[in-house]
């Protein structure tokens, strides 16, 4: 990282919470206008790529592509809705997150419990396993057997990690409320549902554009989405000096902030992927809308320095694979080994 945020003279996380909560309302002329412009180029993409299909389907592929950028765009408003920060009104903020489920190949009801899950633990090492990459600690990963060595190592390998791993998650792992799966009617009904609607836009693409339009259109755009999406969750949290305690030593708030990275992008792709690199801030306050994230750190320059990490250097995570309690730091298995 460019910056270490564990320095002195800096505010402490609980200190930010009072001065985070100026910027928590939303504006609903401004999320409606966020909504359409990420879900009507969506669909203009979408459309034009199926009828591209009819004449090039390497030419529709390259639109689908493109097209997965704004499906991001759509996972990150419905995860807005999720915390209940992109509209006042609760009801219609989860609505708009069902049916964005629907596109998003997420059950918004069942996400959205997970996801709740992952903010309320977030680093502690007493309960990890929903909502979150799977870490082992270097004595945990040695005390597993060869076989149980290898799994580990291969589900932290890039490959998995970004390619096969978000098919697997957003294909199959999606379509069961797993982890929820004894905790009520309610997250049954939110997968379900959405698998039924997945199901009725599956059949009528097919039916009108043929399995074709599926092959070449639908599924390259959600899994582009898929990986990046992936590949963001990844960094916000998997980086060297990120934030592991044990439950006893555990506090939420400086979880938060040491446990979350400022993800500093491109303007482009800052727009692409809903300011949701400023992941720092939305962990500290995650009710403050997406686009109101940039004006926390205009008014706040100290938060533009706490955990930032620019693209070029992000791609140095990939090889992060366990926590090494010692030193408090990622580490990867080379450097566990040693």
């Amino acid at each position: 990282m460019s910056t270490d945020f564990r320095t002195h003279n800096q505010k402490d996380a609980r200190e930010w919470v009072p001065v985070l909560a100026k910027y928590r309302e939303p504006d609903t002329l401004r999320s409606s206008f966020e909504l359409g412009v990420s879900v009507i180029p969506f669909i203009a993409l979408w459309t034009m790529a199926l009828w591209i299909a009819n004449f090039s389907y390497i030419a529709a592929f390259a639109v689908a592509l493109l097209n997965g950028a704004f499906l991001l765009r759509m996972f990150c408003i419905q995860h807005d809705c999720g915390h209940g920060s992109f509209f006042d009104n609760r009801t219609l903020s989860d609505w708009v997150g069902r049916v964005l489920g629907v596109f998003t190949f997420t059950p918004y009801d069942v996400w959205r419990r997970t996801h709740s899950i992952h903010h309320s633990h977030a680093g502690d090492l007493d309960h990890r396993g929903i909502g979150d990459v799977m870490t082992l600690t270097v004595e945990e990963y040695n005390a597993r057997s060869k076989m149980g060595r290898l799994k580990y190592r291969l589900y932290r390998h890039p490959l998995v990690m970004f390619g096969l791993g978000p098919s697997y998650l957003f294909m199959l792992q999606n379509r069961l409320p797993l982890g929820l799966m004894n905790q009520g009617r309610k997250y049954w009904i939110s997968a379900m549902c959405t698998n039924a609607a997945m199901a009725f836009i599956g059949f009528l693409i097919v039916f009108f554009g043929g399995w074709q339009a599926l092959v070449f259109v639908t599924l390259p755009t959600v899994l582009l989405a898929a990986s990046v999406g992936v590949w963001l969750f990844y960094v916000q949290h998997q980086f060297e000096e990120t934030h592991w305690k044990t439950n006893e030593d555990w506090q939420l708030h400086e979880a938060a902030l040491e446990g979350s990275s400022h993800y500093d992008l491109p303007v482009v792709l800052r727009w692409f992927t809903a300011n949701i690199g400023i992941h720092h801030v939305h962990h500290l306050y995650s009710r403050i809308p997406f686009y109101r994230l940039t004006d926390v750190l205009r008014d706040n320059e100290e938060l533009v320095h706490r955990g930032r990490m620019t693209l070029r250097e992000s791609f140095r995570c990939a090889r992060l694979d366990l926590w090494d309690s010692a030193q408090n730091k990622l580490v990867s298995f080379k450097e566990a080994r040693n």
